[in-house]
């Protein structure tokens, strides 16, 4: 029996995370990791004491729902230690906006395995490609893919 790789095990952890989100439109899971240890986790909900999707639906703006809370930011705000310098592992690529807050958090890389809104971060943000986080989308059954920042 051959193991699964790092990545792949992470992987497989954001999407048991994903099992938690509370907004039936798209369910995702981001885990923060940092020397092969997981240091949060997060998925798409509601705020703290809000109303989830899933009791009173979602609130659609410009075709997203704004009521949650993204599984990214989820993440980084519950990390147990600062996130800087850890791979975020992700069921879907991020959005620009958890883009944002990844790159600002400090993450390093970004590991993806469905593509969500593939966005060209680099060219939208004008941030050099030296300080840019390595994105990856991690193909099924095989080891993960380099994307060249879109």
């Amino acid at each position: 029996m051959e193991r699964i790789g790092w990545d792949q095990y992470f992987s497989n952890i954001a999407t048991s995370v994903a099992a938690r989100s509370t907004c039936p439109r798209l369910s995702v899971g981001a885990i923060l990791v940092k020397d092969k240890h997981v240091i949060s986790t997060g998925y798409n909900g509601a705020p703290r004491d809000g109303t989830h999707c899933i009791q009173a639906g979602c609130e659609i703006v410009d075709n997203h729902c704004v009521r949650v809370i993204h599984a990214e930011a989820n993440a980084i705000i519950y990390a147990s230690e600062s996130p800087r310098y850890s791979v975020a592992y992700v069921t879907h690529s991020p959005c620009l906006e958890c883009f944002k807050l990844l790159y600002q958090a400090g993450i390093k890389r970004i590991v993806y395995t469905e593509p969500y809104k593939l966005v060209n971060y680099q060219k939208i943000l004008g941030i050099s490609n030296n300080s840019m986080p390595d994105v990856v989308q991690l193909a099924q059954d095989v080891e993960p893919v380099a994307i060249d920042h879109y």
